[in-house]
């Protein structure tokens, strides 16, 4: 005897559609419009958001999308994406069905035999824009990610038509200065606009789109224009007054137009620089007149000097985030004024500034004592003293990131276990200096540390991992080229941290089928697993893990020479959400490859 559908029919639309928004997933979307008919129409109505692969007649789809899903707001369309068709409800809803099916034979009709014709015909043009434009005029964000065949005609369509536009990207896009123009002709609602690898952009377009849509303009990013100069900062200076953020990397930009927006543009908050012809007089100038800066990211700046961190420190005292990355000149002084001004610095990302070194990172640890977040990159100057004072300065730090820095080892390590006990998040990376001593104090004090990382650290052993093991509830671990971890280290993570759920042990010769069904047994979360260059590693080890962590979505073994064709197949046959594979060519059978092609890849086709 069947139960009574009470669902359907106690709760009124508003509800169900309510409880629709809470659901984030497609698959789950797709599933709960399969429940009934009544769901499939409530769910279309409460759809706003369609990420499309600009390929497979993405112009055809569109159409059949927009007669669908009427309130959409957000269309997404990205051409390094595969396409997704809607998911099809029955054989009997005859308009849609016809047209989804016959996608492909209306794109090969289409192309009469062309061979030009036909690849136009898999990306995104004009014509899809009219379709987005006539179909969903409630738009609000726009995305078309390297769609190369969009022009101005296409663009205007949606300017026209989608009056409420608040966020348009189009990186990688051929649109011109007409478009430009159209965008800011009719698009008074405009705030975020993406025009990174906008080939054909002049001086023209982005002015007359300022001089219509400057007002409401929060967001500008820009980068490889090469006939955007000057010019047309100066008109976002003079038109944007409520910019909030920009984005700038280009060689034709200089001192000129960055102090023009710094002096036009007094509400900025978020400034990332990668202009080499930019000197210290623009960031004077952003020190002087952008009082409300919080996010400061300088890129390959060879020409600047500890100037422009001083003005920083004594203008910006909000700034929270600051990232220096090959910014030669830049010394301790200007670390040290930035520390001193700006106290409230959340986030330091330093990569690659050879000249800041152990008395910078000193004065950080005395100043900004609500630091969460440190990145050191390639820094040799820096040592274990200077991790030592922020172990003991910064108790709020909740992330490390460590990359090439040979002069800092376990004291330092120590000193920030022991000073830092809220670190979620710690990554190291060639630190030669760094081994089991430094680990194991991570794992005594660091209870919740939840992503550990620790790549080519040649000196941490199993007993390092054993610690961790023991104190921490990791979901997330690299223990990459780590030569001395084996079995036992592994085996300790899988007993003491069943939350895991991403895992790359590529590398470690020692690693053997015992650690893989300890893993089996004790992480059942398990989805991306690396195994390459594990020699040891068997199809024996590999099916017993792959029968108990049936939650696996990507596995990488190449180069383990213990792994067969069979082992392959077990991973695909058991895991029933894998969705990617990297195995070489020839471990792959013919069964394995009909059954699972889509989602097997190969990092060498003649192995």
């Amino acid at each position: 005897m069947r139960g009574r559908d009470w669902i359907n029919q106690i709760l009124p639309d508003e509800l169900i559609l309510d409880i629709f928004r809470h659901v984030e997933s497609k698959a789950s979307r797709d599933a709960c419009a399969l429940v009934c008919k009544r769901w499939l129409r409530l769910e279309r109505i409460s759809r706003v958001t369609l990420r499309i692969g600009a390929s497979g007649c993405p112009d055809a789809l569109i159409k059949v999308l927009a007669r669908r899903f009427v309130n959409v707001r957000n269309v997404f369309v990205d051409e390094r994406l595969s396409i997704s068709l809607p998911v099809q409800i029955g054989r009997k809803r005859g308009t849609d069905h016809s047209v989804i099916s016959s996608l492909k034979i209306h794109s090969l009709a289409e192309t009469n035999g062309s061979e030009d014709n036909e690849t136009e015909s898999y990306c995104l043009s004009d014509a899809g824009l009219a379709a987005v434009a006539a179909g969903f005029s409630k738009l609000e964000k726009l995305s078309l990610i390297w769609c190369s065949n969009v022009t101005h005609v296409g663009l205007r369509s949606i300017a026209e038509k989608c009056i409420f536009l608040k966020s348009l990207d189009l990186q990688g896009c051929y649109v011109g200065d007409q478009g430009l123009a159209a965008v800011g002709e009719f698009s008074k609602h405009l705030e975020d606009l993406n025009l990174r690898f906008c080939e054909g952009l002049t001086d023209a377009g982005l002015i007359k789109l300022v001089d219509g849509s400057g007002k409401t303009l929060q967001s500008i990013s820009l980068a490889a224009c090469a006939k955007v100069t000057d010019t047309s900062l100066e008109a976002v200076g003079s038109h944007c007054r409520s910019l909030e953020s920009l984005s700038l990397d280009s060689e034709f930009i200089h001192d000129k137009g960055v102090l023009a927006v710094a002096q036009g543009c007094p509400q900025l908050k978020v400034l990332k620089l990668q202009c080499v012809n930019v000197t210290d007089g623009a960031l004077q100038g952003v020190g002087t007149c952008c009082l409300s800066l919080e996010l400061l990211a300088l890129y390959s700046f060879q020409i600047f000097t500890d100037k422009s961190l001083c003005a920083i420190g004594k203008g910006c005292k909000r700034l929270k985030s600051l990232t220096l990355n090959d910014c030669t000149f830049l010394s301790d002084k200007g670390l040290e004024a930035v520390a001193v001004g700006c106290a409230g610095l959340t986030h330091l990302e330093v990569n690659g500034c050879h000249n800041i070194g152990t008395y910078g990172l000193e004065s950080i640890a005395k100043s900004c004592t609500y630091l969460s977040e440190l990145a050191l990159l390639y820094c040799q100057r820096i040592g274990n003293f200077a991790l030592s004072e922020i172990g003991r300065g910064c108790k709020f730090l909740q992330a490390l990131h460590l990359v090439d820095c040979a002069s800092i080892g376990d004291e330092a390590i120590c000193s920030i276990a022991r000073g830092c006990s809220n670190l979620k998040r710690l990554h190291i990376r060639r630190c030669y200096e760094v081994g089991n001593k430094g680990i194991i104090a991570v794992g005594e004090n660091c209870k919740f540390l939840t992503d550990l990382s620790l790549r080519f650290c040649d000196r941490v052993g199993d007993e390092a991992l054993v610690a961790i093991g023991e104190g921490c509830s990791l979901h997330h671990l690299n223990v990459s080229g780590c030569h001395q971890i084996g079995d036992v280290g592994i085996i300790a993570i899988a007993r003491g941290c069943s939350q895991l759920s991403y895992l790359d042990v590529s590398v470690l010769q020692d690693l053997g089928d015992i650690a893989m069904m300890e893993l089996g047994e004790g992480c059942p979360l398990l989805r991306d697993i690396v195994l390459s260059h594990c020699r040891q590693i068997t199809d024996l080890g590999l099916s017993y893990l792959a029968n108990r962590c049936t939650l696996l979505e990507t596995c990488h073994m190449v180069y383990c020479p213990g792994i067969t064709a069979a082992g392959v197949a077990t991973v695909i046959t058991s895991c029933t959400n894998i969705k990617k594979v990297l195995v070489e060519k020839w471990k792959v059978s013919e069964r394995t490859k009909r059954r699972a092609e889509s989602i097997i890849s190969y990092l060498c086709v003649d192995l």
